[in-house]
């Protein structure tokens, strides 16, 4: 018997089983509890009634709330206590529905098994304070009807929509597979930490049993409710997120199709997740009964609102590579921090010139990364990748991707976070089958890989984890965004407490680091420097055959003891210095000061935000965020 048939047994199984219960508390209610027997006499039976959860509140790592909940009602109807003689045209009045709406909620198919006559469901949803204040007096008229409690979220902030996510209704689906924990009309996690937390955040839905009289309506709690299953509120999530430091960075790049993530690199700890252009969370919100054609109008978006550049968007990484091949070429022995490197503004080879800015000899690592010098990174890169010989490139390259593997390239890290991409790296299998026809490849023909283009492909989150690696000195905590639950101090989740070693002694680790700090000072990166906070960094900048080139900077700070690692990549900015790493570099000091304090960096500010990369062909369903 295939798989298919005995799942189908189960779920056949579970339903038979779930029957026989409710027929079973169903027979000792009604029959063998004498209590209820002598209450039935003037009443006309017991009804199972729903108690909804209030969602756990989601807080910053500093105790502020991010998301709340917005109290609304839910209109239940139970059909067998519906009266013919309704005024049904006073109903729709006060309830604010037109006679079709109140058709069509009516007319269910109780045969398929989602709903019954005799239980209650949701005939209106979503109802607000204000509304449900307006007919609640006069409820009583229409048997039949009752109102439950339910909770909507709500954001202080208008930011971190992405990462926040937003709820929306189940769908049959979710009922069919889960109906032990959902049934039509319940709300969902449908993105970001609703989504990741679903099950913490949702809570248990409680059970209260109470009579009703021959007419259907409430007459007074069963058994002085103790048969009730008491409800269990959601867990509150406290996560990682700066959400003052989440603020500014979408406010730096308004106006921009960029991605930035920040983490804290002794721990993992996201402190900042952005994707721009974004929105307000309040518009998706499920009161917001234009939340349809909001989410039209992001979905036409030319800028791709609903895209998630941070975590879900693949670019070449760009030079940004090229500190990671230089401690992997240390690593393994076959390059010296002391080795020089001639430029004449090119690297040359028989039939071969790939362009560079830098005009000078680099006499060693630190200056070829300061100087983002492509002759010197293509040589390094072709060393190891020719470490067991020229006829033998595949062995030099998987060498070479096994450390990127360890390094995090080419994989998801395993955030806490829907929809991670994993990025990639061509392996001597790929160039083995693309160059099938010339016989044996070369290192000379993969060069590009040197400076971080080609075919190779990295996620925002993994370049801001690189960052963490190179601040760590060689380790890093998978980056996550839970901190705790309720009034926990930490997670228990073991997978973020897990040390990840990448197998580069700490000792090669220096000169890179040195080199980094060097961009800043002196190098492609000068924007980025701020006298009293030593920041190491990295420019780069992707080829863009479509357009302007891609503007990309990783790096963290302070040089000793960093507390923050950060990596920004701007779409169509052009060079890595003149968009990214200005952000990066203000993001550092509103980090560690809390503002942004000379002149000359507020007119940096000024700059950065004037910076405009939209592309306007069509009204825009986006904002803009407000100064924090």
């Amino acid at each position: 018997m295939d798989s298919g048939s005995n799942r189908q047994q189960v779920i056949q199984f579970v339903f038979i089983m779930a029957a026989i219960l409710l027929l079973g508390r169903a027979f000792y209610l009604q029959v063998i509890n004498g209590e209820f027997n002598n209450k039935n006499k003037a009443t006309g039976a017991v009804a199972r009634f729903p108690i909804y959860p209030a969602r756990g509140l989601i807080y910053d790592r500093k105790g502020k709330l991010m998301v709340v909940n917005n109290p609304m009602y839910d209109l239940m109807l139970t059909v067998d206590a519906l009266k013919d003689s309704m005024n049904v045209d006073r109903f729709c009045s006060l309830v604010g529905m037109t006679k079709e709406e109140y058709n069509e909620a009516l007319n269910k198919d109780f045969r398929s098994g989602r709903f019954s006559r005799s239980v209650p469901f949701v005939f209106k949803s979503k109802i607000s304070a204000e509304a449900f204040a307006r007919f609640q007096e006069v409820l009583p008229e229409f048997p039949g009807f009752e109102v439950v409690l339910r909770n909507a979220r709500e954001y202080p902030a208008p930011v971190a929509a992405h990462l926040l996510g937003y709820i929306r209704e189940v769908n049959k689906n979710e009922v069919d597979t889960q109906s032990d924990i959902y049934t039509p009309g319940d709300y969902i996690g449908a993105s970001g930490l609703e989504r990741t937390y679903e099950n913490e955040l949702r809570g248990k839905k409680g059970i209260a049993y109470v009579l009703r009289d021959k007419l259907g309506r409430y007459a007074g709690s069963y058994r002085d409710g103790k048969d009730d299953i008491p409800v269990t509120p959601g867990q509150d999530l406290k996560t990682t997120v700066d959400i003052e430091l989440q603020q500014y960075a979408e406010y730096l790049l308004s106006n921009k199709r960029a991605g930035l993530v920040a983490i804290e690199p002794k721990t993992g700890e996201i402190l900042a997740m952005v994707t721009t252009p974004n929105y307000d969370p309040n518009q998706l919100t499920i009161t917001n009964n234009a939340r349809g054609d909001v989410y039209a109008a992001l979905a036409k978006n030319p800028n791709n609102p609903l895209f998630n550049r941070a975590v879900m968007a693949q670019y070449p990484p760009g030079s940004i590579h090229k500190t990671i091949l230089s401690l992997i070429g240390q690593q393994i022995g076959v390059w010296d921090e002391n080795r020089g490197v001639p430029c004449g503004g090119a690297f040359v080879a028989p039939g071969v010139r790939l362009g560079c800015h830098h005009h000078a000899y680099c006499g060693d690592l630190r200056s070829g990364i300061q100087h983002s010098c492509n002759a010197y990174f293509v040589t390094l890169f072709r060393t190891i990748v020719d470490r067991y010989g020229y006829k033998h490139p595949n062995r030099g390259l998987d060498t070479l991707n096994y450390y990127l593997d360890k390094f995090g390239y080419g994989r998801k890290l395993g955030i806490d976070y829907p929809g991670e991409q994993a990025g990639g790296f061509p392996t001597s299998d790929f160039f083995n089958r693309w160059y099938a026809r010339d016989g044996q490849w070369k290192s000379i023909w993969i060069r590009s890989l040197g400076i971080g283009q080609g075919e190779m492909l990295c996620t925002n989150v993994q370049l801001a984890n690189l960052a963490a690696i190179i601040a760590n000195h060689g380790y890093f905590y998978t980056p996550h965004f839970i901190k705790a639950f309720g009034d926990s101090i930490t997670t228990t989740r073991s997978a973020f407490h897990l040390k990840h070693e990448v197998g580069v002694d700490k000792k090669y680790f220096l000169p890179v680091v040195d080199g980094m700090e060097r961009v800043t000072i002196a190098g492609t990166a000068r924007r980025a420097f701020i006298p009293d906070i030593p920041i190491c960094g990295k420019t780069g900048t992707a080829e863009n055959s479509s357009g302007e080139d891609h503007s990309i900077f990783f790096c963290f700070a302070p040089k000793d003891n960093p507390k923050i690692a950060i990596a920004v990549y701007a779409e169509n900015a052009g060079f890595g210095g003149q968009v990214a790493a200005p952000v990066a570099s203000l993001m550092i000091e509103k980090y560690l000061k809390g503002e942004i304090r000379s002149p000359a960096r507020k007119e940096m500010e000024k700059m950065v935000l004037k910076k405009d990369y939209i592309i306007r062909e069509v009204a825009l369903a986006t904002r803009k965020t407000r100064r924090p």
